[in-house]
């Protein structure tokens, strides 16, 4: 018997560099879980996350105007969205609560990253419309990133892969024992 890997034929051009598969993305990147439209009814996960167990919906806190959740598909371990109840798509849709409790809970998430997982710095924004970027335009959410000295390596560099070292349970388990009391 020959303890040699069998070479696929046709498959490629064999090279030095070993795969790390992430099929889990193609959802995103498909467009799974986005509003089919733009109203609150049309499937949008924003609406849909709150009426979940904190756990089943990776619920970070809850506000009265405003939630924390951790990003399905986050840049970084951590990276959590701040997003208002309210279906709206654009800040100057929100109310002045809504916008005094949006700042409130972000400070919050930057107190909980820090305290969970000693962040050294964050960026923090937010995609106005499909044309800046925004994924679910629909239903405007402030990302929290959290960010480490050197934590851009050669994996998203290079490979356009992020390597993310916990599961996104254990994270929210984490983040929500360090939300500050408020």
């Amino acid at each position: 018997m020959n303890s040699e890997p069998e070479q696929q034929i046709g498959v490629g051009t064999p090279d030095a560099f070993q795969r790390l598969w992430t099929p889990h993305r193609m959802a995103y990147i498909q467009g799974e879980g986005k509003p089919r439209g733009d109203g609150a009814g049309d499937g949008c996960p924003f609406c849909v996350i709150p009426t979940k167990s904190d756990e089943d919906g990776l619920v970070i806190a809850r506000g009265e105007q405003v939630y924390a959740v951790l990003n399905l598909y986050p840049y970084n371990g951590g990276h959590l969205l701040v997003v208002p109840y309210r279906h709206v798509a654009d800040y100057t849709e929100l109310t002045e609560d809504e916008t005094a409790e949006l700042a409130l809970l972000t400070k919050r998430a930057m107190t909980a990253i820090r305290t969970a997982s000693g962040a050294h710095g964050f960026n923090i924004g937010m995609n106005q419309g499909s044309a800046a970027g925004a994924g679910i335009a629909p239903h405007l959410h402030q990302h929290v990133v959290p960010r480490w000295g050197g934590d851009a390596n050669f994996m998203p560099v290079v490979g356009h892969t992020k390597v993310l070292p916990q599961l996104l349970a254990d994270t929210r388990r984490l983040l929500a024992a360090a939300w500050p009391a408020g």
